[in-house]
């Protein structure tokens, strides 16, 4: 029997509201490397949801910003089930823009299962 998971990106998934935003800026756990930083925050729902603080200054166009949104909600659609209920916030530095994307979705991964593993203790 195949069990189908959804793999839909819907707004309950997305953090939209600013103060959502500061709460995970205020209390967080931060996971990342050299080109992106992701601030793990607590959630009350029992889905993990992602909101982006891509600014301007580190990626300069919204060709890139846009582009960048694309590959790591994509990464995130894909990896939701794995994650705990948490909210997440992606910043990015200026030097992502020299990475391919295929070594980007590799980082992401890697600080995906980061996450999973920072919260199966009392996150």
């Amino acid at each position: 029997m195949d069990v189908r998971v959804s793999e839909s990106f819907p707004r309950r998934l997305r953090l939209t509201r600013a103060i959502d935003f500061r709460q995970v800026f205020k209390n967080n756990i931060r996971v990342g490397d050299n080109h992106i930083t992701l601030l793990v925050g607590r959630n009350t729902g029992a889905c993990p949801r992602i909101g982006f603080a891509i600014a301007r200054k580190q990626v300069p166009t919204a060709v890139q910003r846009n582009a960048l949104k694309r590959v790591v909600r994509e990464s995130f659609r894909k990896n939701r089930h794995r994650l705990p209920p948490r909210d997440i916030v992606i910043m990015v530095k200026r030097e992502i823009l020299l990475t391919r994307p295929a070594d980007f979705r590799a980082t992401l991964d890697q600080h995906w299962n980061s996450i999973i593993k920072q919260c199966e203790s009392p996150c």
